[in-house]
């Protein structure tokens, strides 16, 4: 039914493991992940794309090496996977045994069930007991394991990143049990038990259609995400379920998703460079008035039709919203612009309820971004001007508020366009303002730590997690772990959604006029 499917496989003997007693019966994840492959690409939408399967596995299991070469290029066909999704499923402690150069020990649950059920805490009790007694089926160093990590990411843009206990410390969802597992985009973290699977009803919000004579309309905001939270509250009464345990799931928990597309533009059109502090400032308004917006119309929904079902014991039943699972005071956030009334709202929700249990989900919105002529979702531009390839044919995306900018600068002409396309969509070379260099910088040339401070800025009004890519042109291993421990450290819940590479070399540009020769003029 064109969904996108997350799924966990903690729970999965891993290879050598006995079955009933027969020592050395289990085959491990991968043949089983294999028959899902060919699922994936049978069961396609239509004949025009494959099916989406992404798989989630911690790193305390015994088959983790094999499934990070999964999807590589090279090597056995038999072992390898490569029309699935790949995501970790990161306890704090192995990033701590990483950074301390410790050894890693690799359980299978056969021998040491229940791991995937524990986080924070109780998962470090019952983990350092399994290891002291040495039920561990091997151990390896984790920084072994942490540069096989690397090494896939560099070579497949994947494993994803997700952090276990932030997900399920920051979560509404906490009481109901441990969340073991995300979506295709890692933007979705839900429970998900025997008898539920867990979905979700997203939609977009246009940031651009806000801004206003320079200046942003956070009133309209709100009323926006309010009308967008009773649209998708809706879509869940109204909606065709595949599976009854996905209409258990929506109907006693209504977790909905709200994301954004434009924020970058929305930086262009008041003038900032993605990397600004001004630009952070206000991509933490945002968040905080849609969280505000759709907090307050979830409220009003549930005195008219009843909170959800699971309501009591959570964390917003006990007065706590997101920020307050990240300790964090929206009423001090440097360059706060709103005046939100959160502590009248908080005893409107203790009391009265909410009519869904998770509201915000940045997600990816490559398609709907196109038709609405916006940037995707909260990433800077990857260029100024570039080839889009989609089942409708190829289409050349120029940076409108680029191409305006020139233009008032009596700069925008064939050669201007021609030299941009030269030096891969970037504008650093032309004659301009050192501003307008900052403001059209490309993912590329940004720092990767400006793309993690505005995912931590918004962090705590995201309910859900988002799908954050990172954009390191030459990957190497001292940059990577860097960037992922700063993600981590940051308190992200997702720390990486794809890390995208550029490649070795471009490909000649055969639409370009060709330079003369300075010294012949050939």
């Amino acid at each position: 039914w064109a969904g996108g499917i997350g799924m966990n496989i903690h729970d999965v003997r891993s290879k050598g493991a006995m079955i009933r007693e027969i020592k050395g019966a289990a085959t491990g994840i991968v043949p089983m992940l294999r028959v899902f492959n060919t699922t994936a690409q049978y069961v396609n939408q239509s004949s025009k794309r494959n099916g989406s399967i992404a798989v989630y596995l911690s790193p305390d299991h015994p088959d983790i090496f094999d499934f990070l070469d999964l999807r590589k290029n090279t090597g056995d066909e038999e072992r390898r996977c490569r029309d699935l999704f790949y995501g970790l499923w990161i306890p704090d402690l192995f990033m701590e045994r990483v950074k301390q150069n410790e050894k890693w020990s690799l359980f299978c649950p056969k021998r040491v069930p229940g791991l995937a059920d524990i986080y924070g805490d109780e998962y470090k009790k019952v983990y350092l007991d399994s290891e002291s007694k040495g039920l561990y089926t091997r151990q390896v160093d984790a920084q072994e394991l942490w540069f096989a990590i690397l090494a896939s990411q560099i070579e497949t843009g994947m494993p994803y990143m997700l952090y276990k206990d932030h997900v399920n410390r920051k979560n509404n969802q906490a009481n109901l049990g441990t969340i073991k597992g995300s979506n295709l985009c890692t933007e979705i973290v839900e429970y998900t038990s025997g008898d539920e699977v867990a979905v979700c009803n997203l939609a977009s919000i246009s940031l651009p259609a806000f801004v206003k004579n320079d200046s942003f309309d956070f009133d309209g905001l709100k009323r926006v995400s309010g009308i967008l939270t009773n649209n998708l509250n809706r879509v869940i009464d109204q909606n065709f379920y595949p599976v009854e345990e996905s209409k258990a799931s929506n109907n006693r928990h209504r977790p909905i998703g709200i994301g954004v597309q434009g924020l970058a533009d929305v930086y262009m059109m008041m003038g900032l460079s993605f990397g600004s502090e001004e630009a952070n400032a206000l991509n933490g308004n945002i968040f905080e008035t849609i969280y505000y917006g759709s907090m307050c119309a979830s409220h009003e929904l549930a005195v008219k039709h009843g909170k959800y079902e699971s309501f009591d014991g959570c964390p917003m039943s006990m007065g706590k919203f997101q920020f307050d699972l990240w300790n964090v005071d929206p009423m001090t956030r440097p360059g706060r612009l709103v005046d939100w009334d959160w502590s009248t709202l908080r005893q409107k929700v203790t009391t009265g309820g909410t009519r869904n249990s998770l509201l915000i989900a940045p997600m990816p919105t490559a398609s709907t971004s196109q038709i609405l002529g916006n940037n995707e979702c909260i990433e800077p531009y990857t260029s100024n001007i570039y080839l889009r390839r989609t089942m409708a044919g190829e289409f050349v995306v120029v940076n409108k508020h680029l191409v305006k900018h020139l233009q008032n600068l009596g700069m925008w002409n064939e050669d201007t366009k021609d030299s941009i396309i030269r030096n891969n969509g970037s504008v650093q070379h032309l004659d301009i303002s050192d501003h307008m260099k900052d403001m059209y910088k490309t993912a590329w040339e940004l720092s990767q730590k400006v793309i993690i401070n505005q995912a931590a800025t918004r962090g705590p009004y995201v309910c859900q997690s988002q799908s954050m890519n990172l954009f390191v042109a030459q990957p190497n291993y001292a940059k990577m772990t860097s960037m992922h421990f700063y993600a981590w450290q940051s308190g992200l819940k997702t720390g990486m959604y794809y890390l995208r590479t550029q490649p070795a070399a471009n490909p000649i540009q055969f639409s370009l006029k060709p330079e003369p020769c300075e010294n012949c003029s050939a």
